[in-house]
């Protein structure tokens, strides 16, 4: 038998965003402004929590979490996007590929994990006030963030090397514009039916789980609110609760149609996904931050202002 010489793959190539064409110069624009106002008000934010002991409670230490993934996100795919509008340069080594789709699972993981313990501390603030102090005290809340943090580790680690240990011989074109799971898998010269089935098994687990348990707060929310039949409880959840479903579902949404819908349209793919990607990054600055007095106040009093009396 004679033996075939395969050529082992040591880069990969992207595929141009459709559509794109002569709007590449445009494009390069609007996402360097969407990235740069996610790097820098994530920062802003980031350091004026830090700065206001007022604003150390277990909310905003969350959030403070959020921030960091929301710069990491945002700078996965985003910084070689715009070196591929400027440059036309759509090549990334095997090593970047690799490191794409880790850290795009690794921080996806998280957040989704840190909605769901966003959810819990809601729900612990509306549903248990007097003892909101004893049970999110800063021992607990440092332990649920760290496993958030570690777990996610663990996952994306597991989806990372069952990705990478197919054999990659042939064609190195990436039917996509940054490195996934599914795209570069494709690619494989080996069959690859039961490890796609391991990691569609594998994604889908934690974003499904996180919503039940999302869902579960909310509804003992609402129950119990419904129980005390009272207005102050009805004002404390639409103050503090509101703006956390629609991050959830702006984050849970583009997941779901990547992930289960894989004969959409790709030009409606690309779309979700550098929606994904590059605009909600920003938008969780205004849902969550943005809309909150206390923060505004301490970054009047990061830039030399004085913060109102209480």
């Amino acid at each position: 038998m004679g033996l075939v010489n395969h050529t082992v793959v040591t880069h990969f190539i992207f595929l141009r965003i459709p559509d794109a064409n002569g709007l590449q110069t445009i494009l390069f624009i609007t996402f360097l402004a969407f990235y740069l106002c996610t790097l820098l008000g994530n920062l802003l934010i980031f350091s004026a929590i830090l700065a206001d002991p007022s604003l150390h409670t277990p909310m905003y230490f969350f959030l403070c979490n959020l921030s960091m993934l929301d710069i990491g996100f945002s700078s996965i795919s985003t910084p070689k996007m715009l070196t591929n509008l400027w440059f036309q340069s759509r090549v990334i080594s095997l090593g970047g590929c690799m490191s794409q789709i880790f850290f795009y699972h690794f921080l996806g993981s998280t957040e989704c994990l840190l909605y769901t313990i966003m959810a819990y501390d809601r729900y612990v603030a509306i549903c248990h006030p007097l003892r909101y102090q004893l049970i999110m005290n800063w021992r607990v809340c440092t332990l649920l963030a760290d496993g958030t943090w570690i777990t996610s580790f663990f996952h994306s680690t597991i989806l990372t090397s069952l990705t990478f240990t197919l054999p990659y011989c042939g064609s190195n074109v990436v039917d996509y514009f940054f490195c996934d799971i599914f795209p570069v898998v494709k690619l494989a010269c080996a069959d690859t039916y039961i490890i796609e089935t391991v990691i569609l098994t594998n994604v889908g687990l934690v974003p499904i789980t996180c919503f039940l348990l999302i869902l579960a707060s909310y509804i003992r929310i609402i129950y119990s609110v419904l129980n005390r039949n009272l207005a102050e409880g009805w004002r404390k959840v639409a103050s503090t609760c509101t703006l956390h479903p629609v991050a959830v579902t702006l984050f849970l949404g583009p997941c779901a149609l990547i992930y289960t819908q894989p004969h959409v349209s790709k030009v409606l793919m690309t779309a979700v996904q550098i929606f994904g990607n590059v605009v909600k990054p920003m938008l969780n600055l205004a849902i969550y931050m943005l809309r909150k007095k206390e923060v505004k106040a301490a970054l009047r009093k990061l830039r030399g202002g004085q913060m109102p009396e209480h």
